[in-house]
């Protein structure tokens, strides 16, 4: 196999390297800003911390919503590039006017719908990668745009910090030069996503007759048919929603969540950028790992330290301890997010990636939105952030067990499509076995 990545997969890694950037802010900067934009406006730490979680609770339930819609949409002919472009758009312009608001609540607003464009976006960057590359290099590449991501960040995330650490000597306030971070990561952001939208060409679609809302809402309802009749699928996406909720909620809320145990912003800032560094190697090594052990295995190995991670948190109430969960945070991070989705392209038809990926998306998206809403609402009821943080760890117990329901090889699933309004479909190989779900003809080969 080769070892190299060719120019399109190099490209959509770039990808990973631009909108890393606005995830890196939304887990430093973005919370320490609104947290002191906050303190001026006269709202408590608590509240405060709230406020940010149902914000973030609201975006990622937005997508959540549109995410199958839009996915099922993708999947046509030549449509899921301009739908990929519009979110990232909206993604970028919205982190270029996170610099205008004044205060806390509007803060609040520009940063919602800048966080629906980063996250829908990624509905339809998660499904190109069945068109960028194969089923046996989809661990590697993935691994690698997580990888690349981490480390690339770091570039406009160092020259924020420079512009943020140098503002007095630069004679600029705070306030102005965190405004010139954000832009400075929306422009990153847009240009190293340049290459791929020159380049990447969607292989595989749908050939639809028509594009009504009643066409978009059937083909929705027989991908939900398939994935309930498809057992691995349908406990993998029951084991995601509950593992990665721990996972996001950890990635989103961990800046907040050290301001409220007394760690100065200098100190999280740079535990952080420490973890984006650590995960560039760690997420390539697991990629590797994944040629030699099964893929399965090494996600439930990175189930197992996320929840010893929640569980540290609990003691968490100096720097230096802050310093050693993000580094061990780095490790397993881009891991378990890259694993999990190369392992879920494997297993889903190609031909549907956008519409399984729009359901991948709920399931991810949901979690967010449940795991950022109990921290919210454990925070304001015990007066404490440490609430939460029970609940994530016994999230990462409940993913562990049912994931290991279905673990195992991955039984590939190939089904190809001829012509949906006929509903016709053809064997890909001799050797395979058909069998039926509801209405539809499908062939199975399993590897």
């Amino acid at each position: 196999m080769k070892q190299k990545l060719n120019k399109l997969e190099k490209y959509w890694v770039m990808y990973d390297v631009g909108n890393s950037a606005f995830a890196l802010l939304v887990s430093t900067i973005i919370p320490i800003y609104f947290k002191n934009m906050a303190a001026g406006n006269g709202i408590s730490a608590s509240d405060s911390t709230a406020y940010l979680s149902y914000a973030i609770s609201i975006s990622t339930l937005i997508v959540a919503v549109l995410g199958p819609v839009l996915g099922t949409v993708a999947d046509g002919r030549n449509r899921k590039k301009p739908l990929f472009t519009l979110f990232m758009m909206i993604g970028v312009l919205g982190c270029a006017a996170l610099a205008l608001p004044k205060s806390a609540i509007l803060f609040l607003a520009v940063f919602v719908v800048t966080k629906v464009g980063f996250s829908g976006s990624l509905i339809f960057y998660d499904s190109m990668l069945v068109d960028v590359t194969t089923d046996e290099r989809m661990d590697d590449v993935s691994s690698q745009g997580y990888a690349w991501g981490y480390i690339g960040s770091c570039v406009p995330f160092i020259a924020s910090l420079a512009l943020i650490f140098g503002a007095d000597h630069i004679g600029i306030s705070g306030t102005a030069a965190t405004a010139g971070a954000f832009i400075i990561n929306a422009l990153w952001w847009a240009v190293v996503t340049i290459p791929l939208l020159k380049n990447y060409k969607q292989n595989y679609y749908m050939e639809t007759k028509t594009n009504g809302v009643k066409e978009t809402v059937k083909r929705l309802g027989t991908v939900c048919g398939e994935i309930r009749n498809d057992k691995k699928v349908f406990l993998f996406l029951v084991a995601f929603f509950f593992y990665i909720d721990g996972v996001y909620t950890i990635i989103e809320m961990a800046t907040s969540y050290g301001k409220d145990v007394g760690i100065s912003d200098t100190s999280l800032l740079l535990a952080l950028l420490l973890t984006q560094i650590v995960a560039f190697p760690c997420a390539i090594v697991f990629g590797k790992l994944a040629q030699k052990f099964e893929t399965s295995h090494l996600i439930t190995v990175c189930i197992g330290a996320y929840f010893l991670v929640a569980i540290y948190a609990l003691w968490l109430d100096a720097a230096w301890k802050f310093w050693v969960m993000a580094t061990f945070v780095g490790v397993f991070q881009g891991a378990i997010q890259a694993l999990s989705r190369s392992y879920y392209a494997k297993i889903i038809p190609k031909e549907k990636s956008s519409e399984y990926f729009g359901i991948f998306d709920i399931f991810g998206k949901g979690a967010s939105f449940m795991g950022t809403m109990l921290m919210g609402i454990s925070t304001q009821i015990f007066h404490t952030s440490k609430a939460g943080v029970i609940v994530i760890a016994a999230m990462f117990v409940i993913g562990f067990i049912v994931f290991k329901l279905q673990a195992g090889p991955v039984h590939r699933v190939k089904r190809a499509f001829i012509n949906e309004d006929e509903d016709e479909y053809e064997d890909e190989d001799e050797n395979e076995n058909d069998y039926e779900i509801g209405d539809m003809d499908f062939a199975e080969e399993r590897f």
